[in-house]
């Protein structure tokens, strides 16, 4: 055996054993510790921040917007609505996406006009009223949250449905609004799987 293929054989030795050092470091060692930190510092938000109903079970997650509507497509009126989805067929954790349509897009302004003339009858409202995000698509298409401007118009359709006062239904949205990161980072927002969970449980 000469001395180049002697070199050889001991760098792809040194190849392999680092190989498999790493995968054992990085792929087992540091996922296990990284998941037992996780459980238990935080063990919701590691479990995917599973919202629960009042007997316990899985209803979605609240990182995860979900569609409020009957089996025909239309909106449920006993619940807030969360914003458009263009994430397959609403919602899909598997199909994340916006609709890349832009401004001028025809079947974007047509689906807009829609949208505003539904919710203005649906909440008694001008459709100047009506904010942005309650007709358009978040850019992941599975955002959970809207403003509170749309869950304010949307308040008192919510509160008749269900046979609750105003100020109830208002209280529980100011619960599940929360502000700007830090203070500072992005703007004020209401979870609706969350504020739409409270609401069955009879939080109202």
């Amino acid at each position: 055996m000469n001395a180049t293929t002697r070199a050889t054989g001991r760098t792809l030795w040194v190849a392999v054993r680092a190989m498999v050092l790493f995968t054992v470091l990085l792929g087992i060692v540091y996922t296990i510790v990284l998941t037992g930190v996780g459980q238990l510092v935080v063990p919701a938000q590691a479990n995917g921040s599973l919202v629960r109903d009042a007997s316990g079970a899985v209803i979605g997650s609240s990182l995860i917007g979900q569609s409020y509507s009957d089996a025909d497509g239309s909106p449920l009126p006993e619940y807030f609505q969360p914003r458009p989805s263009a994430a397959g067929d609403g919602y899909d954790g598997g199909a994340s996406s916006g609709s890349n349509l832009g401004p001028e897009n025809e079947d974007l302004v047509a689906a807009i006009e829609e949208r505003k003339a539904r919710i203005a009858e649906s909440d008694g409202v001008a459709e100047d009223e009506i904010p942005p995000d309650a007709v358009t698509a978040s850019g992941s298409g599975l955002d959970p949250h809207i403003s509170p401007e749309y869950a304010a118009i949307q308040v008192g359709r919510v509160a008749e449905a269900r046979g609750l006062s105003r100020a109830d239904v208002e209280a529980l949205v100011a619960a599940h609004t929360t502000g700007r990161d830090l203070g500072y980072l992005g703007e004020p927002r209401v979870n609706v799987v969350e504020l739409n969970a409270a609401l069955d449980a009879g939080e109202g």
